[in-house]
């Protein structure tokens, strides 16, 4: 299970503030903090800063790079950023995200062929947002088999089938669920990969729609997520449920996190 770190995204004020300043010490234990919390890659996004983007990413990679022997995600849409950063990347890195829409697809994919990073592959193409679990995976489809012939491995695959808040469609988190499951049974090796956030969007007690739908998830097949890995429940369902699950063996990672403290129980 692959848990990508949210928390560096620029979209959120304590974080733009500190980039903006070039707060080392601030994005320092922002750092530590999520590898703490169980984070295996930490994930980049500067969107908001427009044209200081790609400047302050050239400063925030090497930070990170230097506080955490973790690969990174770089979560941006322009591919002028990717095609900059990219190669300061120490680790192998993850590109979030390219889709099917052919302009993005078509902007990204020489990058990815010169720098060879895992990707994650959203489930929209130039027909818009996808809205059943059917069109989640014929838009994976299409993607999964354009991204291997142009020489992506489907291992470095990670499907994101897009999650919307159930708010306004409540079909909407199912549709994720079911199609999580039929993409991992059809494409053995690749992944799959979500944000939590965006299911409860507009409802109240937001955290426990988020945890509850990662239970699901990860039921379904789910292998990697973006999430707040600072969140204790969240981390401590994830652990469980694996174990549950059969992803634990003698349960040992579960035992490790109550000795450790992270698995309380109210």
């Amino acid at each position: 299970m692959l848990v990508i770190g949210e928390r560096i995204n620029s979209t959120r004020k304590g974080i733009q503030e500190a980039l903006q300043k070039r707060d080392e010490a601030f994005i320092t234990e922002e750092v530590k903090a999520q590898i703490e919390g169980g984070a295996h890659v930490i994930d980049l996004n500067a969107a908001t800063l427009m044209e200081g983007e790609i400047e302050c990413l050239k400063w925030l990679v090497p930070l990170v790079q230097k506080v955490a022997d973790v690969p990174i995600c770089l979560d941006s849409p322009n591919p002028k950023a990717m095609e900059e950063i990219l190669p300061l990347c120490e680790k192998k890195p993850i590109v979030n995200s390219i889709t099917g829409e052919s302009e993005r697809y078509e902007s990204l994919i020489p990058i990815i062929k010169e720098h060879k990073p895992k990707v994650i592959a959203l489930t929209i193409d130039d027909s818009g947002m996808p809205s059943t679990a059917e069109d989640r995976v014929r838009i994976a489809t299409d993607l999964i088999q354009k991204l291997t012939a142009d020489g992506v491995s489907i291992e470095d695959i990670y499907v994101d089938p897009v999650v919307t808040p159930v708010s306004t469609d409540v079909s909407s988190g199912k549709a994720v669920l079911d199609a999580i499951e039929t993409i991992m049974e059809k494409f053995p090796g690749v992944h799959t990969v979500c944000g939590l956030s965006n299911i409860s969007f507009g409802l109240p007690k937001r955290k426990q729609i988020n945890q509850i739908f990662l239970v699901l998830a990860l039921s379904k097949g789910l292998d990697a997520v973006i999430l707040d890995p600072c969140d204790k429940r969240m981390m401590a369902n994830l652990i469980t449920t694996l174990m549950l699950l059969g992803e634990d063996e003698f349960c040992m990672n579960y035992i490790n996190a109550c000795n450790e403290g992270k698995i309380e129980v109210a």
